[in-house]
């Protein structure tokens, strides 16, 4: 929140980046924030609602009520070394946590929970808050004090995934741990994360009772496409309609109140079409009724300017408040097609059957034709979300609902921007790792952001966006076609065990149409197509099939059928069908250019769809050898190998981290760093800079050159002079002070002489072993957050963008594949003859970047602009850094919460 969001001025060094809205054990949300002093009415109200039970686990003793003298000790605090932390929803407080120094880098941390509130996970969400805290204002350890047969206190602190010591003292158990995350932290995190994100996203989808708001009886109007929707989709919970003008009992056959607040019983869902100014007392209605998720059709929000975007603050703020999450405003609508749900919340009449493909997109222009798609391709749906403006419910809330979904087989995601990309690299890996995720990214080329939704905008090239997915296993495509091809594969067929593919086919053009395709996506052919003739019968279709389905070396099958004459295929059908029902090959096929899963060829499941085993076909090969190529990608990403974030016991975090606190105490604004200040700040990482001294007269390079026993370089320090090409910003094998001389009137006569004559224009510096240039960098997206970037040095690498992208942490797997997927990677194993490169060390040296500028958020750019690779190692040589003040956190911190 801001200062303007409350009716009291906020508390000097008030940490308002400590606030967010996050998500509670059983899917609720609510808000946390840190204290202040007019928070002592809630206080008081709060500590009279706690039970006697409760405030002798905190206070050990008797404590029936707050002194005035205790209600301003807890509600002033300084937000460093005393730091509380509440929990509201709607206007009331439900929990609190707090810390204490009681040294130098520890602290006592203490929570009392509200009685009906307990249960919830607040204790775990408000320690690692407070950890985080904590961790930012030097503490680096957290002390408590429990009593015995407070368990659930106990059970907070031992399943936190820190490593918890516990001594008994005086009838008191003594806790204390650092706080410092680790692997095991981080999983329990992201597990609790999963299912409370899950949970939350489960009451939208499942309600047992639906209530549309601005339900009307005239045709045409949103209302009433919503409300005819809802009953015409099966829909079996009670359903609702609410207009304030209504007089009526009813709506299109459904009861019918004035107000949310008048009807009889529960309401889990909201349906809103109302006029954007009167969404906001929909929500305190919705609110005040006990309405646990909200889906905004209206619009008027963030779309329509300045004006929107503050109403789509204050609903999804509001919402969230009173424990609900929004899909919307501006949205289509969801659809869940599992059996006793049957629940078509959308403007689209169309209710595809029920399926193994889930569905995220934001725009409801796309949703309707989306939903037309998949119904003429006969690909069943499990639910589909369109999130319009994607104010709070995103594609990242899906995943983690669809992670644990056992309907859910296949995720497609049209994305128009991506609010959080680190959480969402994040989630979508996790996912991938399950189930297959499909994704088309709109916008990639112009960075362009969909209107109505609120982001920050990236900087950097749209190759990063495609490098993420691939590093997250995600299977991006170009259109929605594809996107749809690659569907139907996954659906019903298992993912290739490799890349050989072999050719079963009645036509040459056809089959050179494969073979081209299958080239150009890396597939390799197994063997000779099996070429038959235009009027094969079903006995050489049998024949051929039989063996490259009996051929281990055969990993998919491409299968094209064009009678020569009007025939219905029935039995080249059957043929096929009986040939794959026994194999674990994935098939694809073109059958009379059919772009669905024809009926001869589909295995039925109980529900009369395609059940797994179905043979998709698509309208020409190229569709299905592209299919079945992205699914080969993705099944290679399964399977690759053991990766890792690796040890890296050299490093020194808290040597960088005071580095960077003193440097902006000199520079608070942030600056670049020296050539000693780089050298100093890159050792704490292990990565070792060739120095090099500036000089501003020849005299003075012949002198530094002497102390170096000469075997040195000369070089411009100009960054133009850098760039170009024609001209040598080098001078090399300079051996002796006659060669020095010789250098410096050849540089002073290229470069000029410098206008700043106190300004070094020149350095020297040792020799480095030859080896292969390459370059390595860091910035901080305010989008993406830390980002590394790979490549070979060179005025053509940067025309051409052939540069490698990775969002850190590294795994092992991550930094092999940095370093062969750039274009010019050939360079480095022996191309025409050269020596091979030790690769290791590049490696090595990606992974020490990556930690840097993921444990050191202000270094803002950091370049290893020349970085010299042989087969004995790296030798890094010019180095380019800034440190400054990150006035924008990064969105994916530690602690759970919605962003």
């Amino acid at each position: 929140m801001t200062e303007g969001q409350y009716d009291h001025a906020l508390p000097d060094g008030y940490p308002a980046e400590y606030e967010a809205d996050v998500v509670l054990r059983d899917g609720a949300t609510a808000h946390l924030r840190p204290i202040t002093p007019a928070d002592d009415h809630l206080l008081v109200a709060f500590y009279a609602r706690v039970s006697e039970q409760s405030k002798y686990y905190r206070f050990f003793a008797p404590y029936p009520e707050l002194s005035d003298r205790d209600v301003a000790r807890f509600t002033q605090v300084d937000y460093h070394q005393r730091l509380a932390l509440i929990v509201t929803v709607g206007d009331e407080m439900i929990g609190v946590g707090r810390y204490e120094g009681t040294g130098r880098s520890t602290a006592e941390v203490a929570f009392l929970i509200e009685d009906a509130h307990q249960g919830r996970g607040l204790g775990q969400l408000l320690l690692e808050h407070l950890a985080q805290a904590a961790r930012e204002n030097g503490i680096h350890r957290f002390v408590a004090e429990v009593l015995p047969d407070n368990r659930k206190m106990i059970t907070v602190f031992t399943e936190a995934g820190y490593k918890v010591a516990r001594e008994f003292e005086d009838g008191v158990i003594m806790v204390e741990f650092d706080i410092a995350p680790t692997d095991t932290s981080f999983g329990v995190m992201q597990a609790r994360e999963q299912r409370s994100e899950a949970l939350s996203i489960a009451r939208l989808l499942t309600p047992g009772s639906v209530a549309v708001i601005g339900a009307s009886r005239r045709e045409g109007t949103i209302g009433n496409a919503l409300l005819r929707n809802l009953r015409d989709g099966g829909f079996p919970g009670r359903l609702y309609a609410v207009n304030t003008d209504t007089k009526a009992d009813e709506i299109e056959g459904v009861p019918a109140y004035p107000t949310i607040r008048e009807v009889e019983d529960t309401v889990d869902l909201a349906v809103v079409a109302v006029k954007a100014e009167m969404v906001a007392d929909v929500v305190l209605d919705c609110a005040a009724k006990g309405v646990r998720g909200l889906v905004v059709v209206s619009s008027g929000f963030a779309e329509i300017g300045d004006e929107g975007r503050q109403r789509q603050r204050y609903l999804v703020g509001l919402a969230r408040s009173y424990g609900m999450r929004v899909i919307g405003p501006n949205a289509l609508g969801l659809i869940n097609t599992a059996p006793g749900v049957s629940l078509n919340a959308t403007l689209s009449p169309l209710m595809p059957s029920k399926g193994r493909v889930a569905f995220f997109c934001q725009s409801g222009a796309l949703g309707v034709p989306i939903l037309a798609d998949m119904v003429g391709r006969g690909l069943g749906l499990s639910s589909f979300v369109s999130a319009g403006n994607r104010a709070d419910v995103s594609g990242n809330d899906l995943m983690q609902y669809w992670y644990s979904d056992e309907a859910t087989e296949v995720v497609l995601l049209y994305l128009e921007s991506l609010g959080n990309p680190r959480k969402f690299s994040r989630v979508a890996r996790r996912l991938a790792g399950r189930k297959p995720v499909v994704a088309l990214k709109s916008g990639r080329a112009t960075q362009g952001v969909p209107v109505g939704q609120m982001i920050r905008r990236s900087q950097l090239p749209p190759a990063t966006i495609e490098a993420m997915f691939r590093q997250s296993g995600l299977i991006g495509v170009d259109t929605t076609g594809e996107l749809f091809d690659v569907a139907q594969l996954l659906a019903h067929q298992p993912l290739p065990k490799g890349r050989r593919v072999a050719i079963v086919s009645n036509s040459d053009a056809l089959t050179l149409l494969a073979l081209d395709t299958m080239a150009s996506c890396g597939l390799e052919v197994a063997g000779e197509p099996r070429n038959l003739r235009a009027d094969a019968t079903p006995s050489d279709f049998g024949l051929a099939l039989s063996e490259v389905f009996s051929d281990d070396k055969v990993h998919s099958v491409v299968v094209i059928y064009t009678p020569p004459v009007q025939s219905s295929g029935g039995e080249i059908a059957q043929v096929l069908a009986a040939a794959a029902a026994d194999s674990d090959k994935p098939v694809v096929s073109t059958f009379l250019a059919s772009r669905s899963v024809p009926e001869e060829l589909r295995v039925p499941d109980e529900d009369g769809g395609a059940a797994r085993g179905s043979i998709p076909s698509f309208l020409n090969p190229q569709y299905a050898v592209g299919a079945l190529a992205k699914a080969t990608q993705y099944a290679e990403w399964r399977r690759r190998s053991d990766s890792r974030i690796p040890d890296l016991p050299d490093i020194d975090t808290a040597g960088g981290e005071e580095f960077v606190a003193e440097f902006l105490q000199r520079h608070p604004s942030g600056a670049d760093l020296d050539e000693a200040d780089r050298q100093r700040l890159l050792s704490f990482y292990g990565i070792p800079v060739l120095p090099a001294f500036p000089v501003l007269s020849a005299d003075e390079a012949v002198a530094r050159a002497a102390d170096l026993g000469f075997e040195v370089i000369l070089k411009a320090t100009a960054e133009q002079w850098r760039m170009r090409p024609d001209l040598a910003d080098i001078w090399r094998h300079i051996h002796d002070e006659e060669d020095m001389r010789a250098a410096w009137a050849e540089m002073t006569r290229t470069f000029g002489v410098a206008a700043d004559p106190g300004r070094a224009q020149f350095v020297v510096q040792k020799m480095a072993p030859p080896g292969v240039p390459v370059v390595i960098s860091t910035i901080e997206d305010v989008s993406f957050g830390p980002v590394v970037t790979f490549g070979l040095s060179g005025v053509a690498t940067d025309l051409l963008g052939d540069r490698s992208y990775r969002m850190p942490p590294l795994t092992t797997r991550d930094a092999a594949e940095m370093v062969r997927e750039v274009k010019a990677a050939p360079l480095l194993y022996g191309y025409r003859g050269s020596d091979p490169v030790d690769i290791s060390a590049i490696e090595d040296l990606l992974h020490r970047v990556s930690r840097l500028t993921l444990d050191l958020e202000e270094v803002v750019r950091l370049d290893l602009r020349s970085v010299l690779v042989s087969a004995q190692g790296t030798t890094v040589l010019d180095t380019r850094v800034r440190i400054a003040p990150n006035e924008k956190p990064r969105q994916d911190t530690p602690a759970r919460r919605l962003t």
